[in-house]
């Protein structure tokens, strides 16, 4: 892309219950850091990212959106959704909660942003041994919705930012054959 070129601009929500890592991802994401300390978000926060999509040959500039995952945040947060490209929906490998959460959080976007494109992401890949979720039961739920399906460990930045996935960690493959969990890819390919 040229100098002062147009640059697309996308909206990524990044939903889910609390305590199961959007923020962390987001930051991962965004400006490649981690930290262990848990920090609940009020209301909304965003970063930027610019990113090359290579499917379509062009930088995006990605707005990733964070969003409590607290109820007593919700009439906040929704009006945030408006205007959105993508979501991701997160739950923790560890929080049973969460992964019940996710059609109602799928139904909140669909709501105030129509039917965008989304993902699901099991995060927290690496506490398996207290899984409170099976595979079979998060595969199922992602065919139930008609989702994308990632597993990620952001503390390891497994399937957060750009690169192949760890094929023993993902079931889905992108149209160009490679497994990856790009945000910019999911609301470009879709």
């Amino acid at each position: 892309m040229q100098g002062d070129d147009f640059e697309r601009e996308i909206k990524v929500l990044v939903v889910g219950n609390g305590n199961v890592g959007k923020s962390s991802m987001i930051k991962r994401l965004c400006k490649g850091e981690f930290t262990d300390e848990y920090k609940k978000t009020i209301g909304v926060d965003f970063l930027e990212k610019r990113q090359y999509v290579e499917s379509v040959g062009e930088d995006v500039k990605l707005m990733v959106w964070d969003t409590a995952g607290q109820e007593e945040f919700d009439s906040i947060t929704r009006t945030y959704y408006r205007g959105a490209c993508a979501a991701v929906l997160v739950f923790s490998t560890t929080d049973q909660v969460s992964f019940r959460a996710i059609t109602r959080w799928k139904d909140k976007i669909e709501a105030e942003s129509g039917p965008i494109p989304m993902a699901l992401v099991q995060n927290k890949v690496d506490l398996m041994d207290q899984a409170a979720v099976t595979s079979e039961e998060a595969e199922a739920l992602t065919r139930k919705l008609k989702l994308r399906f990632y597993r990620s460990c952001v503390k390891d930045n497994l399937n957060v930012s750009e690169g192949e996935a760890d094929s023993q960690t993902d079931t889905t493959s992108t149209p160009s054959g490679k497994q990856t969990f790009l945000m910019a890819e999911l609301y470009i390919l879709d």
